[in-house]
């Protein structure tokens, strides 16, 4: 059965070519829309399986258009931004507010991008078509809705140095509500490999540090790992742990070609554990597509580290933690409101 597929932009042309890549695919059933007013009112006829939405509209821009679709009828939206700083930070917010994922808008002349974004926004409509979207799965509603605490069971006790975090699709909603849970006083740095562009890892950061009591950096540059702080790999590079005689430190690095998303989890788990002995390491894997991190996640238990996959019942897609979880390379499988307790408990 074909999904369904709402395009929704106010230029003519960019409706033509988002709706061409989707039907190349042969697996969508496309509609369009001019502005957010005309998606509104044709959300409830066509009642599509999935939205792409552009930032910039007139009449209703993508984020009013965005809380309304969330508010009427919850649907699994894609934002179609343009890699500028200004709409980094709309589709942030737009993340926020329920989005699961986003794609690089077409610049100049459509033609002459339109095969790299093709791939990319078929492969999320795709992933977005099976996300769960629902009215409250954030970590902050389930925490003001007194939620349980984490379990006081603990596998085992140790010095941990290091705790690297692992996400993907739906990651930045999640990340803007787990890490701020995480305390102050955290006994190791975080360092996080979020799937997300170049222009998107700065205003990330930068957020991120307003409401986190640990520091947040954006990894630009070769820079020491101290505890009380998380470091961001930069999007559209991988993000490497290293140790240099001063002591542990991360960088930036080009991404390689050999790895499919980047940052990419596999990679810095990997050089972590050059440097780390593995049973002082912790790692987490969040939301996404595909199986990024669950490889080395699942080597750095069993070789004695320990990992949380993120459970079913809250991750946006449940396929980097749930293959890790059917690897058997999961501690332990945890919902969202749970990882930053544990994560606490653990690391003292």
């Amino acid at each position: 059965m074909a999904t369904s597929v709402l395009v929704v932009d106010d230029s003519a042309l960019m409706r033509r070519a988002l709706k061409g890549m989707l039907a190349d695919a042969g697996d969508f059933e496309v509609h369009t829309a001019r502005n957010g007013v005309d998606a509104l009112e044709q959300l409830e006829r066509v009642h599509p399986d999935v939205v792409t939405l552009d930032v910039n509209m007139p009449e209703m821009d993508g984020l009013t258009c965005l809380a309304k679709i969330m508010e009427k009828q919850p649907t699994p939206v894609v934002m179609v931004s343009s890699l500028t700083e200004h709409n980094a930070l709309v589709t942030l917010e737009a993340l926020q507010l329920g989005a699961v994922d986003y794609v690089p808008k077409p610049g100049g002349t459509v033609s002459l991008n339109i095969d790299e974004v093709s791939t990319e926004l078929v492969s999320k409509v795709r992933g977005a078509a099976r996300a769960k979207i629902k009215k409250s799965t954030g970590l902050s509603q389930r925490i003001k809705a007194g939620a349980p605490p984490a379990r006081v069971d603990r596998p085992r006790t140790g010095t941990v140095d290091l705790v690297l975090i692992g996400s993907s699709t739906g990651g930045p909603a999640l990340l803007s509500d787990l890490l701020p849970q995480l305390p102050g006083t955290l006994a190791a740095p975080v360092v996080v490999a979020q799937h997300i562009p170049a222009s998107f890892t700065a205003p990330l950061a930068r957020r991120l540090d307003e409401t986190c009591a640990l520091r947040v950096h954006e990894v630009d540059r070769i820079m020491t790992v101290r505890r009380g702080n998380i470091y961001i790999g930069r999007g559209g590079a991988d993000v490497l742990v290293a140790r240099r005689t001063d002591g542990m430190i991360v960088k930036s690095a080009p991404a390689a070609p050999e790895y499919r998303w980047h940052p990419s989890v596999d990679r810095m788990v990997q050089s972590a554990s050059r440097y780390v002995d593995p049973q002082r390491l912790v790692c987490v894997l969040l939301t996404g597509m595909g199986d990024d991190g669950a490889t080395e996640m699942a080597a750095v238990q069993a070789a004695g580290g320990r990992t949380i996959a993120e459970s079913e019942e809250t991750a946006v897609v449940w396929g980097m933690p749930g293959e890790l979880a059917r690897r058997g390379g999961a501690t332990e499988v945890l919902p969202a409101y749970e990882i930053a307790g544990r994560l606490a408990d653990w690391v003292r």
